[in-house]
């Protein structure tokens, strides 16, 4: 952290000289630039510290400062800090202060000086809100990114109207107060009608989404007001340095210096409407029902998670209503440029939950899978590789620092008079950085490697309660609540991918992948795919004895449904290359029209129009070229 007037290699610079003038040796440098003292937490070159003074990493007896506010500017985590060091026996001396924690009058003037640094630190907090506060008053904009619809004149700190945008804000009001129309539809009629908005952020939408549209409802400045302090920054109860940003109940509104695009009617309109549908919805039927595979089961189109919905149905007779579940895609997410997601089929909840069941009852049917699923649990955790490579790292570290203290002693023994002793001297210094860098790259190689294997057991762990489950699956799963159930199936299932149209034998689903292997149908692995129902299996009986005659058959691979280029990679390795390498997104659309393209056979009817009238989004040039250097990775053209 930067001094007030103490650049950070000045701050380097004194504590070297100081470690010099007492004959200290600087073994590793903490620094947190651009870190706030308010608390340790946000600060982890600070936590790393302390790690390392309780692992002894370097058998330290000192922790030197620039002044006690670069340890902390809450009184409470000094001394904390502090007591914790003291423990291992480490103590703190702040150059710049004349403080040494080691003396008996240290720790008592780290304690004043601490308690004067927090006070200093909200002082200053105090200050700076207070002049935001009063540019507020004067009607100026406080800071920030300009709200959509305007600009920032920063020399003025004013908003100026952007006459574009303003059209759009007038539309979203005018929309909502008057036409009756939600933000979702909203969304919709801007993003059909080719409204865009400009990206401030290079992971910001260029299209309207709902969160976006709330804003601006909810948003004063648009009448020609400034508001300030509506939103507050609130410590969490029991903890120490957890805060959260939180609704205040009064803030300031004030008249700004800027144009208002809507009028006060028309912001009341707003108020009314929002008051009546502002209501936070709460579920008050079906309390124990939760949509199983959401979160897991994905749109064929544009790869986001189905959504869990509902349809209410009234028995005239009895007065009874009964509850359908459903999932579907919001359609929310573009695909291209220019074209939204059109994945249309509403899938009953019951059906689908139903074949997925069934998927794996069947997989837990087969005599073999149990003795599989012993044999995985008995399995150890191969971290052999691990362990030998760490060793081999950890002989290195041992070499590296005998050379360090060789050379350490070398220093040591320079003759002062010796009339080479400056260039000497500079020589073992620069071998000596060389060394200590290398001796920091292999213990953090050491750690990675420990953290692998822990995560190896990790992952043993977690496989080894989902198989128990699965031994009795169809036993325990059907006395499980929804909510039980939706856990397991997250747990097991890492993706459920569908067609994006039903097939002729009315099948959706394509393929699960899984979170871990598991026996299906003979084979190991972790990818179910659901084969059509009319495949045809050949057996053919081999024989080792020699042949009395030969029969030649030549196949062409053309007149199969799988040709050998499609058995190289499947649409999802497909678009993982594609977001890897190129950081763009494809859907199976448009990798089967490159496909196609390619002559790559796809399937006759496969991601087709449904008629010669339908529209359908053709792939883009970009997208396209990404997708072409895929299956040119995968050997498919």
């Amino acid at each position: 952290m930067q001094v007030e007037g103490y650049s950070l290699e000045a701050q380097r610079e004194r504590l070297t000289k100081f470690a010099d003038f007492q004959d200290i040796e600087i073994v590793r440098e903490y620094c947190d630039a651009g870190k706030s003292g308010k608390n340790i937490t946000g600060r982890p070159e600070f936590s790393q510290m302390l790690n390392d003074v309780a692992e002894d990493r370097d058998g330290v007896d000192f922790i030197l400062v620039f002044k006690l506010s670069r340890f902390g500017r809450n009184a409470a985590d000094v001394l904390n800090s502090l007591q914790y060091i003291q423990d291992f026996g480490v103590n703190l001396i702040c150059v710049e202060d004349g403080i040494d924690s080691s003396k008996d009058s240290g720790k008592l003037t780290i304690t004043v000086l601490s308690a004067v640094a927090e006070i200093e630190r909200e002082n200053i907090l105090v200050q700076t809100m207070e002049g935001r506060r009063q540019k507020a008053r004067e009607g100026k904009w406080n800071g920030g990114q300009a709200p959509f619809g305007y600009t920032l004149d920063s020399k003025n700190s004013t908003l100026i109207v952007n006459p574009e945008e303003a059209e759009i804000v007038k539309i979203i009001f005018t929309k909502f107060a008057h036409e009756g129309l939600g933000a979702d539809r909203i969304c919709d009629y801007l993003n059909q009608h080719g409204y865009t908005k400009k990206k401030v952020k290079k992971k910001e939408l260029n299209y309207f989404a709902r969160s976006f549209i709330m804003k601006i409802l909810d948003n004063p400045v648009y009448t020609g007001k400034i508001v300030y302090g509506r939103h507050k920054t609130e410590k969490v109860k029991g903890s120490r340095d957890e805060y959260k940003r939180v609704m205040a109940d009064d803030y300031m509104v004030v008249d700004g210096m800027h144009e208002a695009i809507i009028d006060r009617d028309l912001w009341e309109a707003t108020r009314l409407r929002r008051k009546d549908t502002g209501v936070k919805w709460n579920k008050t039927h079906s309390m124990d029902h939760e949509h199983i595979l959401t979160g897991i089961i994905k749109c064929p189109i544009c790869g986001r998670s189905l959504v869990g919905t509902v349809r209410r149905r009234k028995n005239k007779k009895s007065g009874e209503y009964k509850d359908d579940w459903y999932y579907k895609c919001l359609h929310r997410t573009k695909i291209d440029e220019t074209h939204f997601c059109d994945f249309r089929l509403v899938l009953s909840q019951v059906e689908l939950n139903s074949q997925v069941e069934q998927i794996i009852l069947d997989m837990v049917a087969d005599p073999q899978f149990k003795d599989y699923m012993v044999m995985k649990m008995d399995e150890k955790v191969d971290v052999s590789s691990l362990e030998a490579e760490r060793d081999q790292v950890r002989e290195q570290l041992r070499q590296v620092v005998g050379a360090k203290k060789k050379l350490a002693e070398m220093l040591d023994r320079l003759d002062v008079n010796d009339k080479h002793y400056d260039r000497k001297y500079q020589d073992m210094h620069d071998r000596l950085d060389i060394l200590y860098d290398r001796i920091s790259e292999l213990e953090d190689t050491i750690a990675e490697i420990e953290e692998k294997i822990s995560g190896a057991y990790g992952e043993k762990i977690t496989a080894d309660e989902l198989y128990k489950v699965l031994l009795s699956f169809d036993r325990m799963y059907f006395k499980m609540t929804d909510l039980e159930k939706k856990r397991f199936m997250r747990d097991f299932i890492d993706e459920i991918e569908l067609y994006p149209e039903r097939q002729e034998d009315g099948r959706i689903l394509k393929q699960l992948h899984l979170g871990f292997p598991v026996f299906y149908e003979g084979s190991e692995g972790d990818t179910i795919r659901l084969l059509k129902q009319n495949t045809v299996e050949t057996v053919v009986l081999l024989s080792q004895q020699k042949a009395d005659d030969y029969i030649e058959v030549e196949l062409e691979l053309d007149e199969l449904d799988l040709t050998s280029a499609e058995s190289k990679a499947t649409y999802k390795e497909i678009q993982e290359y594609v977001l890897k390498e190129h950081g763009l997104k494809v859907s199976n659309l448009y990798i089967s029209q490159v496909k196609r393209k390619c002559g790559i056979e796809v399937g006759e009817n496969y991601n087709l129009p449904k008629s010669e009238e339908s529209r359908q989004p053709q792939c883009p040039e970009e997208k396209e070229k990404a997708i072409k250097d895929a299956l040119e990775h995968f050997g498919m053209i």
